[in-house]
């Protein structure tokens, strides 16, 4: 059924795939210095991972409580109605995130305050 052409494609997919998730966690390993929030896609704040402190973010979308602890932030209260973003595990690596869709709110890891620099503005 299968010959031995085969079973080398099958091999050079696996080393492939396997290669390429290597890769993309190493990429994404790199801790990352800051958190950036935002609400409905307007800046809202960045704050420092490597200061203990607590965010509180109350808009009229509602409420929320961020908490950086030991170089990692994690949602400590949120008052919408599944309460979904405060089941994230702690975040502390470059790009990983914390997302509250009834509120609008994004808590993402950022590398550096110049990480904040736009590349395009969209009407």
């Amino acid at each position: 059924m299968f010959r031995k052409k085969d079973f080398l494609l099958i091999t050079a997919i696996i080393v492939i795939a396997v290669v390429s998730a290597i890769l993309i966690a190493l990429a994404q390993s790199e801790a990352g210095a800051m958190i950036r929030i935002t609400i409905d896609g307007t800046f809202y704040g960045e704050y420092s991972l490597s200061e203990n402190q607590t965010i509180s973010v109350d808009e009229t979308l509602g409420y929320n409580r961020i908490v950086i602890e030991n170089g990692s932030a994690y949602m400590a209260e949120a008052d919408c109605p599944d309460k979904y973003c405060m089941d994230y595990l702690p975040i502390a690596k470059n790009g990983e995130t914390i997302i509250c869709l009834p509120h609008k709110l994004v808590v993402e890891v950022v590398g550096t305050q110049d990480a904040r620099q736009l590349d395009v503005v969209v009407p």
